[in-house]
């Protein structure tokens, strides 16, 4: 488990950085609350202990930011702080953070307060996966990958950089039900996903978004390289049929919409969503079994 370390005393952080390090976590140090901040934006750590007072900004400053903030994930904080008087505590909680240490440390007690921490944080990540996976198929469920969608849409607005996204439709797959039944439409389901999970990337976000419909995210991707694995994953769905215990082959084909941020600023995964629907619509109009790009973004890209 990761760990955040944040106090502008480099005496304390190089101890508690090596008493941890000592009990197995991934220790991470920064001298204030600003360089936390700034790090914890680009890189979510589960669990931070952060000093009370520091230059820039303090650890309460900094906890009702983390709180404030929509992160995909709980980050557990635990205040460390010279002050013991009750008030102070108190108001150390009621900013945000989950616990408190006292300084100076007491070896056993950071551990034990640590341990506290991993079996909540763990016992979270167990209840997140759970609400957030689609039971049949094991990716994000709808909401998860809006959630995650939503989570790269801001960063890539912060940084000015490309996203794209595509829509994915399984082509008559209510065939596929009529006639084999619901059980080998499932069987069906699985054989896409792992087909689709297959061609993106470890940081791209998939998710079912409903029915026979995929919601990929394609973080720092332009729509001529989001076209490309768009017509991967494509021919591979073709390429990919699922064989029956009879021997009978149920050859599968997909349709995807695809869309970038280049057409629409706002970087709203609602607006993305209408526009990659729409793409997906012409791909289907236009025969199935194909990659359509939003008509306007794909003149662009041509360059007309």
């Amino acid at each position: 488990m990761d760990i955040l370390i944040v106090d502008d005393d480099p005496i304390l952080r190089h101890l508690l950085r090596r008493q941890l390090a000592g009990l197995g976590y991934d220790v991470q140090v920064v001298a204030d609350g600003a360089q936390a901040w700034d790090l914890l934006q680009r890189e979510p750590i589960p669990l931070v202990i952060t000093d009370w007072m520091m230059p820039a900004l303090d650890g309460p400053s900094l906890i009702r930011r983390i709180r404030a903030a929509a992160q995909p994930s709980y980050t557990y904080v635990i205040l460390l702080t010279a002050k013991d008087a009750r008030d102070d505590i108190v108001a150390g909680l009621e900013a945000g953070a989950d616990d408190y240490l006292t300084k100076p440390c007491d070896p056993h007690e950071l551990r034990a307060r640590v341990a506290i921490g991993a079996r909540i944080i763990d016992l979270e990540t167990r209840l997140r996966a759970a609400r957030d996976t689609d039971e049949l198929t094991g990716l994000r469920n709808r909401r998860a990958i809006a959630s995650a969608a939503d989570a790269e849409l801001a960063q890539a607005r912060r940084t000015g950089r490309s996203l794209s996204v595509a829509l994915l439709d399984i082509d008559h797959f209510k065939q596929v039900n009529d006639r084999y039944g619901h059980q080998v439409g499932d069987l069906a389901l699985r054989l896409v996903t792992a087909t689709v999970s297959r061609g993106v990337r470890p940081h791209d976000a998939v998710g079912r978004w409903g029915g026979e419909e995929f919601l990929l995210v394609l973080p720092e991707t332009s729509l001529a390289d989001a076209v490309l694995v768009a017509e991967r994953i494509r021919a591979a769905v073709a390429a990919t049929p699922l064989l029956l215990p009879s021997g009978e082959q149920v050859v599968m084909t997909a349709s995807l919409g695809v869309v970038n941020t280049a057409t629409d600023d706002s970087y709203r995964l609602e607006a993305l969503v209408h526009q990659a629907d729409a793409a997906l619509y012409r791909a289907k109009a236009a025969g199935r079994n194909q990659v359509c790009p939003l008509p306007s973004a794909a003149l662009a890209m041509s360059g007309s």
